[in-house]
């Protein structure tokens, strides 16, 4: 499969998505959205495919962010004109990682800005090189975090850190990240691709539909006002898991001291 802004590789059950502008520091254009979109949908529907590891290319950035240099970037030339366009092509490339029912693994490899901030908080094990900073510096530039972003990283960081992050636009180191619990590691950068393809390999090897059903209970359950309405919920989920055949044979390989063989079903 061949993308004009992406590299798209698949390595037995686990995919890679690169973002592969490394001359412009993979800053995001149209055509990378439309691209993410696409190469999403075609993962989702292939039952091959379990986990997916997302980065960028080269050693300087994950994602820089909008193009700035393009004078059309954060333009509008009427309300009506943008509003035509929000639904179909705004919320879509968020939700398309944010959506995607299999774990996706984020390694930032270098700068994580604006919108290439934002794509990292719609993925599910964040983890960061040690020359990673992460940033939203739209308020500086006179707009915000669109779809959502605020409420995202307020999510991750919590109401305190996301207002500062959010309001100043500065950017934060790997450490920092950290600390706040934006990431879950932070390693030297040779170290940063081994160490997400080490989280794949071992999620790809446990029970596909647990894993699916165990980030949709997270997922969700943060969108539900009531922790007994999630609770309840879960007991739904818990029910047909307990019906599958991969958790017949994880109970059954514990008993008999081996190693499971899920077929996801």
């Amino acid at each position: 499969m061949s993308y004009e802004t992406l590299l798209y590789t698949k390595d037995g059950n686990i995919a890679t998505v690169t973002f592969n502008r490394p001359e412009k520091r993979n800053a995001w254009t149209t055509q990378m959205s439309e691209d993410v979109v696409d190469v999403f949908k075609m993962m989702e529907d292939d039952p091959e495919v379990l986990v997916t590891v997302m980065t960028g290319a080269g050693t300087q950035a994950f994602s820089a962010g909008a193009d700035l240099g393009n004078p059309k970037t954060h333009r509008v030339n009427s309300p009506g004109e943008h509003l035509s366009t929000v639904s179909p092509r705004g919320f879509a490339v968020f939700n398309a990682v944010a959506d995607y029912p299999k774990p996706v693994v984020v390694a930032i490899n270098g700068f994580a800005v604006g919108i290439g901030c934002l794509i990292t908080l719609c993925g599910d094990i964040l983890l960061a090189s040690d020359n990673a900073e992460l940033g939203l510096p739209q308020v500086p530039l006179g707009i915000i975090p669109a779809y959502g972003g605020a409420v995202r990283l307020a999510r991750y960081v919590g109401r305190g850190k996301a207002m500062e992050m959010i309001l100043l636009g500065e950017r934060i180191t790997a450490a920092e990240a950290y600390r706040v619990g934006l990431v879950n590691k932070v390693v030297p950068q040779p170290e940063l691709m081994p160490l997400a393809y080490n989280y794949a390999k071992r999620l790809a090897a446990l029970p596909p539909l647990a894993v699916k059903l165990a980030k949709e209970s997270l997922n969700k359950g943060l969108d539900i006002a009531s922790l007994k309405e999630a609770a309840h919920t879960d007991i739904y989920r818990f029910m047909l898991l307990g019906q599958t055949e991969d958790s017949h044979e994880a109970h059954k390989a514990w008993r008999e001291k081996r190693k499971p063989v899920f077929k996801g079903r």
